[in-house]
């Protein structure tokens, strides 16, 4: 008889019957009980707040059932000064929080499967819930929630099962999910790619020089006097009294500002916080040669000018033939080896920027909003159409 359960207990016993159907919870139920703990399936959790099936064996049993976030770097030390950037590595299955270019701790993660896949590309944290429930999936629990697109993906604590495992977000362990949580604002940046990258110290003459405020004296003073009393509604005479307010209402930034140069569209985007604040057109000198998608963020300003740290990703990845290559056309064929080749051949992030040019009335107008965080982000992709009402600057990466 224990045999004849054991051979039942197996999937392909149980498609003759629906899914919570009275025989299919009987047989549940006895096999529960009495099938071997070498069953070449088992179950896990998934971002509806059910358990699905799967056919991976399930993973050796570890020593430690929650993984923690690991500090990079000593305890004692205080965190890096700088804006802060996620990575997440879809390949490494791995999370990693950077201070400008160090790297200050790092986790296991699970990504999307294939059928609902984590996007690639340049996002950032646009809603934060630290009792968050889904909205598209039975109200599934998403604890620590780190909100990148409106259309469902985040950060959140989930369960780790080695491997990617979700409906696209990005599951964290708890340990580290409740530090990032705590450590982010509005508007930090993620940046999800196949392999990992890591953002270094840079320096060229092509990048957005910080153009410094206008002198507000004499007849400069009276037209801030004179706007700052229409935006506040107050008259010139209170106006001409608040000798501080006015510089910081008219001239400071509110948030840092951001910029996004499109050769595919020719133009550049540019934001400030989640508003979006004007677009241009730029020069591009050789539209047909590759850029790459290059991440600029503005890590500190010292005597004048702006500091920065560069962040390199792959614009695409080469898609392979495979199968269907006979059944492809050889222009399409022609295409993808290009793509291969442009992106074998990558330029780095110098030659990226000196491809394109700004006019001086943009370049100028972006500059004197540069902050520490403010970034410049470049690519061969279109701005997504992600990108809208309450978010950053979203730029996809096939």
């Amino acid at each position: 008889m224990g045999v004849r359960v054991t051979e039942f207990c197996t999937v392909r016993s149980w498609r003759p019957f629906a899914f919570g159907s009275p025989v299919w919870m009987a047989a549940a139920l006895l096999c529960g009980l009495t099938a071997p703990a070498s069953a070449d399936w088992s179950w896990r959790y998934d971002d509806g707040g059910g358990y699905e099936q799967s056919t991976r064996p399930a993973p050796a049993p570890r020593r430690h059932s929650k993984p923690k976030a690991k500090l990079t770097q000593d305890k004692k030390q205080s965190l890096s000064p700088g804006p802060l950037q996620i990575v997440v590595s879809i390949a490494k299955q791995r999370a990693t929080l950077f201070a400008n270019d160090v790297a200050i701790a790092e986790a296991p993660i699970s990504t999307g499967v294939p059928g609902h896949p984590t996007p690639l590309g340049v996002f950032s944290v646009i809603a934060k819930s630290r009792h968050h429930r889904s909205n598209i999936y039975s109200g599934a629990p998403m604890p620590y929630m780190q909100r990148i697109t409106w259309s469902g993906i985040a950060l959140h604590q989930g369960p780790l099962p080695g491997f990617p495992a979700s409906h696209g977000c990005i599951r964290l362990p708890e340990s580290f999910a409740i530090k990032l949580w705590g450590l982010t604002k509005l508007g930090t940046r993620v940046v999800v790619t196949r392999d990992p990258v890591a953002p270094v110290r840079f320096t060229d003459t092509h990048l957005i020089a910080l153009k410094p405020a206008p002198d507000l004296s004499g007849e400069a003073m009276a037209a801030v006097t004179e706007e700052f009393a229409a935006t506040t509604g107050a008259d010139k005479a209170d106006a001409s009294k608040q000798e501080d307010a006015k510089p910081v209402a008219i001239l400071k930034p509110k948030s840092p500002v951001h910029a996004f140069v499109s050769r595919k569209e020719g133009k550049v985007y540019v934001r400030q916080g989640f508003e979006p604040l004007f677009d241009a057109p730029v020069t591009i000198a050789q539209p047909e040669q590759p850029w790459g998608t290059h991440v600029f963020t503005v890590s500190d300003i010292k005597d004048g000018n702006a500091q920065w740290t560069a962040l390199t990703i792959p614009s695409g990845y080469a898609h392979k033939l495979g199968k269907k290559a006979a059944s492809q056309s050889a222009k399409a064929r022609e295409r993808l080896e290009q793509r291969a080749g442009d992106l074998a051949n990558a330029p780095t992030a110098a030659q990226a920027l000196g491809r394109f040019t700004l006019s001086p009335e943009t370049a100028g107008r972006i500059g004197e909003l540069l902050a520490v965080g403010s970034s410049l982000v470049i690519s061969d992709n279109a701005l997504s159409n992600e990108t809208g009402v309450e978010t950053g600057l979203i730029v996809l990466t096939p």
